[in-house]
């Protein structure tokens, strides 16, 4: 009887115990529709020291994987690596700990038609640094993630004793923005990022400053068209050949100037600077006029452009529009 009574006792103590907090879920492979065995699963959280792993696991066989861990204050983060590409999945605050559900990708180094790039370049020169900011926007509208890390997802030109300050900031699907240093590629002056390219859309940002100039050099590489901006004060000017150079194609809005730039790839150009100013400067005017009840004429701001223009969005909703016009024209002359 005394050992019946203990048993019991001791089940009950069992009972009272919390149960271990636990997540949970399933590794599917878009690329084959099928569950992937052996995919590493990080549990990642922000702490003072960057990003931490608080706890790992693989997949089995069926593809599910299990944590034993507490969902960490927001924001938490799981790290999916599948052939040394890695697919991050913000888990929002409410978000259930169980049946989360993550997707990987095949790799290949192939190129495809069915990655698409825009190039935009903003100029804002000032009477300390002549600043330039770099955007790359690729779209991969296929179901397999593009990695080459010899030859790099994309090539960007950096003007002599640019490379020292120069940042790329990478921002992924359903990632968190992340800063790398730009990356040599063989030719002097040409560097690359290697950051692979998911099915999605990518963005790279480059950005550096020069000294004070009145011109700086630029290079055409790959076949994409590049779009050039600048703050209304600032006047940008090129070679004016009949096939290369650059082309004011008007103005977006009365605050900023868009440019098309035409050269073949491979080749150098200088660009021409006139006056100073800044596309936040002009922002801040644009504002001030919308507060006051006039908005200049210029468009309501637009959702979904380049992350470190926001700071002018109607400018960027009127380049990449110029953008995907010429990358629709691009994709029917190939077709035919």
């Amino acid at each position: 009887m005394k050992s019946l009574r203990r048993l019991r006792l001791v089940w009950f103590a069992v009972g009272a115990l919390p149960l271990l907090a636990q997540i949970d879920g399933t590794v599917t492979n878009a690329t084959t529709g099928q569950p992937q065995a052996g995919v590493q699963v990080e549990l990642i959280h922000p702490g003072e020291n960057g990003m931490e792993t608080l706890a790992t696991a693989k997949t089995g066989a069926d593809g599910s994987f299990k944590i034993a861990k507490d969902l960490p204050p927001p924001p938490a983060l799981l790290r999916a690596t599948y052939q040394n590409v890695e697919y991050n999945q913000v888990v929002p605050p409410g978000t259930p700990s169980t049946g989360i559900k993550l997707s990987v990708y095949e790799a290949t180094s192939k190129t495809s038609p069915q990655l698409a790039q825009q190039h935009l370049i903003v100029v804002e020169p000032a009477d300390d640094a002549l600043r330039i900011s770099e955007t790359f926007l690729v779209q991969n509208s296929g179901n397999t993630t593009f990695s080459d890390p010899q030859k790099g997802s994309i090539e960007f030109y950096l003007p002599k004793g640019a490379a020292a300050n120069a940042k790329v900031t990478i921002s992924a699907p359903n990632g968190m923005p992340i800063t790398r240093s730009p990356e040599k590629a063989s030719p002097a002056d040409v560097y690359k990022e290697s950051y692979p390219i998911k099915p999605g859309q990518t963005e790279y940002d480059v950005s550096y400053a020069l000294p004070p100039a009145i011109q700086f050099t630029e290079r055409a590489l790959g076949t994409g068209q590049v779009i050039m901006v600048s703050a209304e004060s600032v006047k940008l000017s090129g070679p004016d050949l009949k096939d290369d150079g650059i082309k004011q194609l008007g103005q977006g809005g009365p605050r900023a100037h868009v440019y098309e730039v035409s050269a073949k790839s491979g080749a150098a150009y200088e660009v021409g600077v006139e006056g100073v100013g800044s596309l936040q400067a002009a922002q801040e005017s644009a504002s001030s006029s919308s507060d006051d009840g006039d908005d200049g004429g210029s468009p309501k701001p637009m959702a979904g452009q380049a992350r470190i223009y926001e700071r002018l969005p109607w400018v960027l909703g009127l380049a990449f529009g110029i953008l995907a016009l010429g990358g629709t024209l691009l994709y029917r002359r190939s077709s035919v």
